[in-house]
């Protein structure tokens, strides 16, 4: 069948207009890519840094002691002022040894007598009046009797209640003609000339801080400084919280400072005068690990990191970036690997 020419006439220009469609070469913007994303960035500079740790602790006497009897009794003497300091071997009370004191002087009669025998005897042997057996015998009934008085002599010293070392005396628990047992507190007895603090540091730190370091610390209610110097720490780490415990001495008494006080202490670490430290925002937190996104010629590139401190507003950057890279601080949630990227700002410059 055949088309008339007014037909084709009509047709002609809109088949012309559809094959002229579907060129994609006619289309507004076709074959343009999309302009790069503009970001801001951060160059990474070595610098020397030193992390400042603020923790708990608690202040401790150098020494403290809860006072009990040795033996049980009845308190007949009792030298005890609270809040007194007293030196070592202060009798703090005594204990009734009536009893004790009788056997002694049993004893110590007895003991008189058989060494007046064993004179005898000894006098008898050298003429050979008496055997050699019968000497011994004697001899040894006198040895028996002085170990015997060094037995109630040790119990006698006992029944006395005495300062082990030298400090302050507690509140007292008990009163004259008391029946007390050796799990009796009588008082407690603490020496706060010197203070010691206790605290600990997770377990990434435990090699940082070193014996002999010079820590500072506050106690509530004051905003003066005192020094500490660490004197010892734990063999081994706490399982249940995978931290280290240390001891520190306080340097210079202070009257203010009273055992069992609050401690917030400031601890600064060795310095790092080559750490690599990056704005946080930059750091991208992953299912496994962290990402930063780096500009390399152009581009962004997504590069796994390994932190370490934290501050504030900075992360450490232990491995996975080099000083000088370009790292992206904006846009962060948009940009895609190898996404083509423009540098808008740099938030610092390196020294030249």
């Amino acid at each position: 069948m055949r088309l008339s020419s007014n037909v084709l006439w009509l047709v002609g220009p809109l088949l012309f207009a559809a094959c002229g469609e579907s060129d994609p070469s006619t289309k507004t913007g076709a074959g343009k890519q999309m302009p790069p994303l503009k970001a801001e960035a951060y160059i990474l500079t070595p610098a020397l840094f030193q992390e400042t740790l603020e923790i708990p602790g608690s202040l401790m006497a150098a020494e403290s002691a809860e006072i009990h009897p040795e033996t049980s009794g009845r308190i007949v003497k009792l030298n005890l002022a609270e809040g007194q300091s007293v030196a070592t071997g202060y009798l703090i009370a005594k204990l009734d040894d009536a009893d004790l004191q009788a056997q002694l002087k049993k004893i110590q009669t007895q003991l008189a007598i058989a060494e007046k025998t064993e004179e005898r005897q000894s006098k008898l042997l050298a003429i050979q009046g008496i055997s050699q057996q019968d000497y011994d015998l004697s001899l040894l009934q006198v040895k028996n009797l002085k170990a015997d008085i060094g037995i109630l002599q040790t119990a006698i010293d006992k029944t006395d209640i005495r300062a082990p070392f030298s400090g302050k005396l507690g509140l007292k628990n008990i009163s004259i003609g008391a029946y007390v047992s050796p799990s009796t507190v009588i008082t407690t007895l603490q020496q706060s000339q010197s203070l010691k603090v206790d605290f600990s540091l997770p377990e990434k730190y435990s090699n940082d801080l070193k014996i002999g370091s010079i820590i500072e610390f506050r106690v509530a209610g004051s905003s003066r400084v005192h020094p500490a110097k660490v004197s010892a720490t734990a063999p081994g780490l706490n399982e249940s919280n995978r931290s280290l415990n240390y001891r520190a001495v306080v340097q210079h008494a202070d009257p203010s400072l009273l055992p069992g006080s609050f401690a917030t202490l400031t601890i600064r670490m060795a310095e790092k005068p080559q750490a690599l430290m990056l704005p946080a925002q930059a750091v991208i937190p992953q299912a496994r690990g962290k990402k930063v996104i780096r500009y390399n010629n152009g581009q962004a590139e997504f590069v796994e990191v390994t932190t370490g401190t934290r501050t504030a507003d900075q992360v450490e950057v232990i491995t996975g970036l080099q000083a000088g890279d370009t790292i992206l601080l904006s846009g962060l949630m948009s940009i895609r690997p190898n996404t083509p990227v423009q540098i808008g700002k740099i938030t610092n410059q390196p020294k030249k």
